[in-house]
């Protein structure tokens, strides 16, 4: 009788774990939204010292409204100065080099899984930073629709949407978003706002 009693104990306590684990794996949801981002902290133009990148500010707020993943590319060996002078030194540097810079692959999700990619990063002479291309180069976002957005102290947009589209082809690229980094550190209500009315646009 003790036998039965445990056995069916036993059974009972499977059972509701069976159960458990199946609300859990119908309540985990997987976007199919990536908010890939590449930003700088340190000596900004115009803004002085940030503890938090312009462009980090603008890809939060887009994952915020989309419900997006991220994933932020960070250089493998970060040899990028702090101030803002020397930074832009070394980024002019690697874009006469047409240098390719490594970045950390540890967290990258499987991109198979997404169809919507957002992909920002500060406009550095006018183009992309060059590790971004390195990205662009090794990953594979073909077939995917690819939505670039930048920060920036007057460059606007930089042709970044060309030149991803350039970059990657076979992606679908779609009209992009240019905020100003000051915006970013002094007027976020403003910036949240131009992101949302961009989204909207096109149709998030």
């Amino acid at each position: 009788m003790k036998l039965l009693q445990k056995t069916a104990v036993f059974l009972l306590v499977f059972v509701l774990l069976m159960a458990a684990g199946t609300v859990c794996a119908q309540n985990e949801t997987t976007s199919d939204i990536l908010v890939i981002y590449f930003s700088r902290t340190g000596e900004q133009y115009t803004v002085g010292v940030i503890d938090k990148g312009n462009t980090s500010i603008v890809a939060d707020m887009i994952a915020d409204a989309t419900g997006a993943d991220m994933f932020e590319v960070l250089p493998e060996e970060d040899y990028y100065p702090y101030t803002y002078n020397a930074l832009t030194d070394v980024a002019l540097k690697e874009q006469r080099e047409k240098a390719r810079p490594a970045y950390q692959k540890e967290n990258l999700p499987d991109l198979t899984q997404y169809s919507t990619v957002f992909i920002g990063a500060p406009v550095w002479w006018g183009d992309w930073p060059m590790i971004m291309y390195t990205f662009f180069e090794n990953e594979d976002l073909s077939g995917k629709k690819l939505i670039p957005f930048t920060t920036h102290e007057g460059s606007g947009l930089s042709g970044f949407d060309k030149k991803l589209a350039s970059a990657v082809p076979g992606s679908d690229v779609l009209d992009g978003l240019a905020i100003r980094g000051n915006d970013c550190q002094n007027r976020r209500d403003n910036v949240r706002t131009a992101v949302n009315e961009w989204l909207s646009k096109l149709g998030y």
